[in-house]
């Protein structure tokens, strides 16, 4: 732990000044958490945490005040649980921050062009008693839970917090036109269950078939169960293929 205020506040104002924060403002804001150090008596990382995460909280990549203000880009996208986690360290290298997981598990996410960072995430299993010990482990280190899905839960933070001014980010690449990524493991999972529907009805429709609906429907449902019980299973085993196909549609 670092309990140099010296060393804490240079390291504080190097990170800021990356991130394009005006000199006025560094000083005053050095001044002013040196005042609160006085005060409390405690060490610098101690009251407020690793300098490179605590300039990011303080908006050390915001623009200096007076300056204009872009308008934040937004763009929701979903995966399966085969490839989210490789897509959440690429997009998070373009600047996309998840805000939230909506109701149907699809990423919200906000960029602000000329004071985007990089991001990084994590994706954790929450399952029981694992939630609490999970949040004691990650919270001190600056991950932030952004959203959970079925058994999981997911965090960001900075990527500052982890390689300091290497982490800037000073160009935007575009905005993906994409929203729906499917992994080699999920398109063929996609496609057996649809396939099964599709040969379920047909042979229903041309009187090749010859059971009672409500069979043809338990059978389809029970494919739809094993898929899901498939899933499950991947989902606690953290399995990822890291094969992605991106499909807009």
């Amino acid at each position: 732990m670092n309990t140099d205020p010296t060393t804490y506040f240079d390291e504080l104002s190097t990170a800021l000044r990356t991130a394009g924060v005006a000199e006025a403002q560094i000083a005053s804001t050095v001044a002013e958490l040196t005042g609160h150090l006085a005060e409390t008596g405690t060490a610098p990382e101690e009251e407020f945490g690793p300098a490179a995460v605590f300039a990011a909280q303080l908006g050390g990549t915001a623009p200096a005040a007076g300056a204009p203000v872009a308008e934040a880009e937004t763009w929701t996208w979903t995966a399966d649980i085969y490839s989210d986690r490789h897509l959440l360290a690429v997009h998070g290298d373009e600047g996309w921050e998840v805000e939230r997981l909506d109701t149907l598990g699809r990423f919200v996410c906000r960029r602000v062009p000329g004071s985007a960072m990089r991001w990084e995430y994590r994706r954790e299993l929450i399952s029981g008693r694992r939630r609490a010990r999970v949040l004691a482990e990650l919270e001190p280190e600056g991950w932030e839970m952004c959203g959970e899905w079925v058994l999981y839960a997911y965090f960001k933070r900075p990527k500052a917090a982890s390689e300091g001014p290497a982490a800037e980010l000073a160009t935007l690449p575009a905005k993906p036109k994409g929203w729906l990524y499917l992994s080699t493991r999920g398109r063929w999972m996609l496609a057996a269950w649809a396939t099964l529907l599709v040969f379920l009805g047909t042979a229903y429709l041309i009187g090749a078939l010859h059971m009672p609906s409500y069979v043809a429907a338990l059978i389809a449902t029970s494919g739809a169960a094993a898929a899901a019980y498939g899933t499950k299973r991947d989902l606690v085993k953290g399995t990822d293929d890291g094969k992605t196909t991106a499909k807009a549609r």
